[in-house]
């Protein structure tokens, strides 16, 4: 050992200090072996301090692995190489050695006085390839003498360290790759199982996991035939026999294999199978993709094909009427009320007689709210077998009930963030209705076979021609659900209530029919006017619409003849008239008498208007100057 006393190399035993490099180093690695050798080097060479650092060449600066200083450990020692007797170390890539008085050639390093620093030696540390890995330095409060032998020793332990940092890049290197490898593995979408000789599990990784219902940790050791059928048992062998004996390292499975799940579900799979060497022992590794997964893919492809030809279907036949007609007052009044309610997200219940047209409110509805951009979804409650409405409303997951082949998004998943009609509500069976109180109070639902819960942001819209009130006296209609849709209620008025808006719609209805039916342009007559005027219209708009398109069927290019298009039970023209008319000669006092009857019941249907397009005239096919003449002839007053 290196006595402290000025003479030079007095009492080296060089022996010594070689037993303490062997003996202090011999069972550690990393930071522990690190500890061990900068102890022993100080005791070694009898200095003051001793350390060992990695190199961060990006900052220019030294991490401390271990620093042995004055019988002390210096705990996470750092410092830049700037100004410091390191510095030369590193530029020179040599060994340098400040003999004497170094605090006064670096002044500028804050360490080193401190501590009464005299003299440094410092040595760099080494890859394979001269990348400079980290350092090695001693410094002690006396001069450093001159001394081969100290120089040698301390070479020696550098050699040393530089060896430990080789070995820990080389882990680290081998550490980083195989983590690699395992994320490749382990975020492949596809199966991956690796197999010993014996097609004994080695590795398996989640995605094997999950297609075949296990835990690798369960199953790793075991045979993998036992997650296949007989027949891909044979299909397995016959493939690892080819690879043995060929040059071919991978195969392709035509047909794949039938996989056995733990729990017993058969699954075919695509397969891929490689073989690989090591230790002249044999490898295989399998890649499975699951071909039911694809096919549930394909099926969902198809269905929302399906859904989306349904959605454009009904699109297309609100846009085929997508202005709302009317200028009567109570057509107003209900357009005002959607104007109203439309940029809210309040429910919205439409009351009205079957064909008053309330798709299109709800068309408007939609369309005058934040939600325009979003689906528009359309239930029909009367059409959808009461078995099957839930799943209807809320879908389904794979083997719910019988016919549940794959899983199915229900009309409130696809109306999320949009609208929902919900058209006949008040067909709706009273155990589903709870369920659809809760969507409207929560805004969440189960699918049917599902324990999880959906959230949903959907904005309401019902329509029922039922009377609730008296449904939920009978207990068909629950009070509740009533009151939850009735937020803001809306009467769309009969067409029979609409008055000259009959002729509106009939000449919207005309040309749209002329223009898909390939005949020219049809004006409706006066006298066509005055029988569509005098119906009651019990069916409404699709009645009116049928009637019509059945009359431009039977009549000849040009024109409209009504008359053929009438069937049993319909009024056309009205009853008083064909009476008055059927065989008869009229009085000038009958023809009077019909001729009032016929003006007051224009004008009650236009509210008393005598001018203007929705005036009486216009429906008489007269002038209003001619129409007021006529009324004080025949003694027609409005009734107070």
């Amino acid at each position: 050992m290196v006595k402290n006393d000025s003479s030079e190399g007095e009492g080296f035993d060089e022996d010594a200090a070689l037993r303490a490099i062997v003996q202090g180093t011999a069972a550690g690695t990393g930071e522990a072996f690190f500890a061990s050798l900068v102890e022993n080097l100080a005791k070694a060479l009898g200095v003051h301090g001793a350390w060992v650092t990695e190199l961060d060449a990006e900052a220019c600066r030294l991490n401390a692995f271990a620093f042995w200083l004055g019988g002390e450990w210096v705990e996470d020692y750092r410092y830049d190489i700037a100004g410091t007797p390191c510095e030369p170390v590193i530029e020179s890539v040599s060994l340098f050695r400040v003999p004497d008085k170094v605090v006064e050639l670096y002044p500028d390093d804050p360490d080193l006085a401190p501590v009464g620093a005299v003299s440094y030696m410092g040595v760099p540390l080494l890859d394979v390839d001269g990348t400079i890995l980290g350092h090695l330095a001693v410094l002690d409060t006396k001069p450093m003498p001159d001394d081969p032998r100290i120089t040698n020793l301390f070479q020696i332990f550098a050699a040393r360290a530089a060896a430990e940092l080789q070995r820990m890049r080389a882990e680290q290197g081998v550490r980083e790759r195989e983590e690699k490898l395992a994320r490749l593995v382990n975020g492949a979408m596809d199966a991956i199982v690796d197999l010993d000789g014996r097609l004994e599990v080695s590795l398996m990784n989640p995605a094997a996991e999950t297609m075949l219902a296990c835990k690798a940790n369960d199953v790793v050791g075991s045979s993998f035939t036992d997650f296949l059928t007989d027949e891909s048992c044979e299909t397995l062998d016959r493939l690892i026999e080819k690879l043995d004996g060929g040059e071919e390292k991978a195969l392709w499975i035509p047909g794949g294999l039938q996989a056995l799940r733990s729990d017993g579900e058969k699954l075919k799979a695509e397969a891929t199978l490689s073989r690989s060497e090591s230790g002249r022992r044999s490898y295989y590794s399998l890649i499975l993709r699951n071909v039911n997964d694809r096919l549930e893919a394909e099926e969902k492809i198809e269905r929302l094909m399906s859904e989306k030809e349904l959605l454009e279907r009904e699109l297309d036949a609100l846009k085929e009427h997508h202005e709302i007609i009317g200028r009567s007052k109570p057509m107003k009044r209900a357009l005002q009320a959607v104007q109203q309610v439309g940029a809210t997200n309040a429910s919205v219940l439409l009351l009205g007689e079957t064909g008053t047209g309330k798709e299109l409110f709800v068309r408007a509805i939609h369309e005058a709210s934040p939600r325009k951009n979003k689906a528009l979804i359309k239930v029909n409650c009367a059409a959808i077998p009461a078995n099957l409405i839930e799943s209807e409303f809320f879908g389904h997951e794979k083997g719910a009930f019988t016919g549940a082949t794959s899983r199915r998004e229900g009309r409130f998943a696809l109306a999320d963030g949009g609208t929902i009609f919900l058209d006949e509500v008040g067909e709706l069976p009273i155990d589903l209705q709870s369920k659809l109180l809760r969507v409207l109070q929560e805004g969440e639902f189960e699918p049917v076979g599902s324990g999880k819960t959906v959230k949903v942001d959907v904005r309401v819209v019902a329509a029922t021609n039922r009377d609730l009130p008296n449904e939920i006296q009978a207990g068909n209609f629950r009070e509740d659900l009533y009151f939850r849709l009735n937020v803001f209620p809306i009467d769309i008025p009969p067409l029979r209530e609409r008055g000259s808006d009959i002729i509106l719609i009939a000449e919207r209805f005309v040309e749209n029919l002329c223009l898909k039916m390939g005949r020219p342009p049809v004006a409706l007559s006066e006298q066509v006017k005055g029988c569509l005027l005098s119906q009651s219209w019990f069916g409404n708009v699709r009645e009116l619409q049928n009637v019509l398109e059945r009359a431009l069927i039977v009549s000849r290019p040009g024109c409209l003849d009504l008359d053929r298009a009438v069937t049993v039970g319909e009024e056309m023209p009205s009853p008083e008239l064909e009476t008055s008319l059927d065989g008869a000669v009229l009085t000038v006092s009958q023809l009077q008498d019909l001729e009032r009857a016929n003006a007051i019941r224009a004008l009650e249907v236009c509210e008393w208007k005598i001018s203007g397009d929705d005036g009486a005239a216009v429906l008489l096919g007269m002038k209003p100057s001619t129409l007021t003449s006529r009324l004080k002839v025949l003694g027609v007053e409005r009734p107070e």
